[in-house]
């Protein structure tokens, strides 16, 4: 007889687990019939012992199956992107209308931040009356029309994760590569996705500080995915600096709208072009990656992407003119402050997460899940590694409500950014791939 005491025993003695026992386990976490205790062990014993290959695709596909599986009738493959977290990263925000123009179609479930990481669902919830909150009704529907939607899962989707997932925060399991490994795509391949790449970010502001972590990790979520039916591949790129130059929600809106409408060279651009293009390559809907990249550049350049961007805004609430005239949407802070080099100096180093934690203290983004988030704050303008700048020159712009609080901004700031007398050279954008 099944039973979770019998299964965490087997953790812990390292005994295979079978594909049923599972199944049992991530039904009772969906349905309540197993404990906090018991669901806390089984994590701890999985981040202690680890899971087999077959194990880990077993428990990723029961995950999945505790919920509802979406499934698709669409004239092109439902493809989707995964990151694993870091700053500055509003690669969502152009890569899915930039697919979609290229004949893709994208369902992308996205979350919202926690700790030093941006959500891609709260930088969407800066434009006005846009939610992303959507019946299932209203999200087939936009997925149709604008070729994307980006919206939080429902409760259906995946149960089992968003339980297992709130017991390892306190836990102390989150680490765990099988853990991330099932959480991560449980709930993507509930989508009911053809393709999936990864974006793993690995620096100072990533939660993968060491490239082999961010190797080890990318192989187990390449090899089980693919395992469990969906070709996907991986992206390492680097988060030694953020993405874009700025840094909280209606802040990195604004850097995604610069790029759909003219500015297109940028490591925003350039990442998204390339996961797009190993999405693409791997749908069939480019003959080589190469083509796949050229193909994503040129509907972000043509204006096609942001046609897509506006159909899906508009159809989740949110302004009908908003590609137009995005400037005068998205809200603003009260107070702006310039924060300048005391001395001729380089742009030495970057401490992502520190950055991260200062534009969470201005109220950018949330400690705990249900902190209120304030939109027109954060940090902009802030210089890459390796530049140089003369005395007095910006560092980077500080945005918030009260002048006090620009004022621990700027003091977190001038630590987290470290200056020095000699060039440091930036990391290649893109690491390694998982292909």
């Amino acid at each position: 007889m099944i039973s979770a005491r019998a299964i965490i025993a087997k953790l812990r003695q390292t005994q295979p687990l079978t594909k049923s026992e599972l199944n049992w386990f991530a039904k009772g976490l969906s349905d309540n019939s197993i404990t906090d205790a018991q669901a806390g062990a089984f994590a701890m014993a999985v981040c202690l012992n680890g899971l087999r290959d077959k194990e880990r695709v077993d428990l990723t596909m029961a995950m999945r199956d505790s919920g509802q599986v979406l499934n698709w009738d669409l004239p092109g493959p439902v493809l989707d992107k995964h990151s694993t977290g870091g700053i500055g990263d509003c690669v969502s925000l152009l890569l899915a209308p930039a697919l979609a123009a290229c004949g893709a179609f994208v369902p992308m479930i996205s979350g919202r931040g926690l700790g030093h990481s941006g959500g891609t669902l709260d930088k969407l919830e800066s434009i006005p009356g846009l939610s992303t909150q959507l019946s299932e009704t209203n999200m087939r529907e936009t997925v149709a029309k604008a070729g994307c939607a980006i919206f939080g899962a429902s409760s259906d989707i995946a149960p089992a994760d968003k339980r297992l997932y709130a017991i390892r925060d306190v836990t102390a399991t989150v680490e765990s590569v099988d853990l991330i490994t099932a959480s991560i795509l449980s709930k993507k391949l509930a989508a009911g996705l053809n393709g999936l790449v990864l974006d793993v970010k690995v620096g100072s502001g990533a939660f993968m500080k060491d490239l082999t972590a961010a190797r080890a990790l990318a192989h187990a979520l390449v090899k089980t995915a693919n395992a469990a039916g969906c070709k996907t591949s991986a992206l390492l790129s680097d988060m030694s600096q953020p993405l874009v130059p700025s840094l909280g929600n209606a802040l990195e809106v604004a850097e995604v709208m610069r790029a759909l409408t003219g500015h297109i060279s940028s490591p925003l651009v350039d990442l998204s072009a390339a996961l797009g293009g190993v999405l693409l390559k791997n749908a069939g809907l480019s003959k080589n990656v190469k083509d796949g990249t050229e193909s994503m550049i040129a509907a972000i350049s043509n204006g096609r992407a942001a046609e897509n961007f506006s159909t899906m805004i508009a159809a989740m609430g949110g302004p009908i003119k908003f590609v137009e005239r995005w400037d005068r949407f998205l809200p603003e802070a009260t107070v702006i402050r310039e924060i300048c080099a005391t001395e001729a100096c380089y742009i030495s180093e970057i401490d992502g997460e520190a950055l991260g934690l200062a534009v969470v203290e201005l109220g950018g983004g949330r400690i705990v899940e249900n902190d209120k988030i304030n939109p027109a704050v954060g940090i902009s303008d802030i210089a890459r590694l390796g530049t140089y700048l003369e005395k007095d020159q910006p560092i980077a712009v500080i945005h918030a409500t009260r002048s006090e609080d620009s004022f621990k901004a700027e003091a977190a700031l001038r630590i987290a950014i470290k200056l020095g007398p000699d060039k440091s050279q930036s990391p290649q954008l893109i690491m390694d791939k998982v292909i």
